[in-house]
């Protein structure tokens, strides 16, 4: 039985028009070894990593989806320190990336899509403080409610029998605020979607950017991918 839907989380406009995602060089970050169907965009850039995958918008300057692949053994794994060093993407071009300025007096925090705490050695530790995989966020949601749920997600996979994969990203509004010169887009509300490969289960969290987020009951993947018009998991058959 899908679980009952937050009355915060508002729906979300999107195109109907989408595209397959490919990331053949890291296809291991994704349930099936499928990544997702997104609403198609102007520049859109495909980045593997150690530890995750990111889908980038140079249009938003930010993630479009962080997709991770954990299991016990890798949240054990990660103890690592924090180098808090972070740095433009210089995969990107100029014009589609963040740069440091642009967080600097925003009053936003550099959210990180996949957490450093996540992180199982230090190449992927300080690849995680890329800004591609950042978005500007309330400094109290991410040290508050966002922090507890990267937190229960690790629990979570220390219990779990086998792979689960995690899809984190970015929501915006139609007439969304920015940051710096680059304009990087300012999301109204974030997602963090769980699959546990081994029971088939699926569900998610999204609530707002905001510094009143509270942590609630999760709700199912039909209502995230129905929210902000992706399909997360095309190579599963979630339940």
């Amino acid at each position: 039985m899908p679980l009952p839907t937050p009355p915060s989380t508002p729906s979300f406009e999107h195109s109907g028009s989408a595209i397959a995602t490919h990331f053949s060089d890291c296809r291991q970050f994704f349930a099936g070894g499928v990544s997702p169907t997104v609403p198609k965009a102007p520049m859109q850039r495909e980045l593997c990593y150690e530890a995750f995958a990111i889908l980038h918008s140079g249009e938003t300057k930010t993630p479009v989806y962080v997709a991770q692949r954990l299991n016990r053994q890798s949240v054990q794994d990660a103890d690592e320190k924090r180098t808090n060093m972070y740095f433009a993407e210089g995969r990107l071009p100029r014009n589609e990336r963040a740069e440091l300025s642009d967080y600097k007096g925003s009053s936003y925090a550099r959210g990180h899509m996949a957490p450093a705490g996540d992180m199982p050695n230090p190449t992927a530790m300080a690849q995680s403080f890329s800004l591609a995989n950042m978005v500007p966020q309330n400094q109290k949601q991410n040290e508050g409610a966002w922090a507890k749920i990267e937190q229960d997600t690790r629990r979570y996979v220390l219990r779990a029998k086998g792979d689960v994969f995690v899809i984190t990203g970015p929501v915006f509004g139609t007439k969304g605020q920015t940051v710096g010169v680059n304009r990087v887009h300012v999301p109204t509300h974030l997602f963090k979607l769980i699959y546990d490969a081994t029971t088939g289960r699926a569900w998610a969290h999204l609530q707002p950017n905001s510094e009143n987020a509270r942590t609630g009951r999760p709700i199912s993947y039909g209502e995230l991918r129905q929210r902000i018009g992706m399909e997360l998991l095309p190579g599963v058959d979630p339940r």
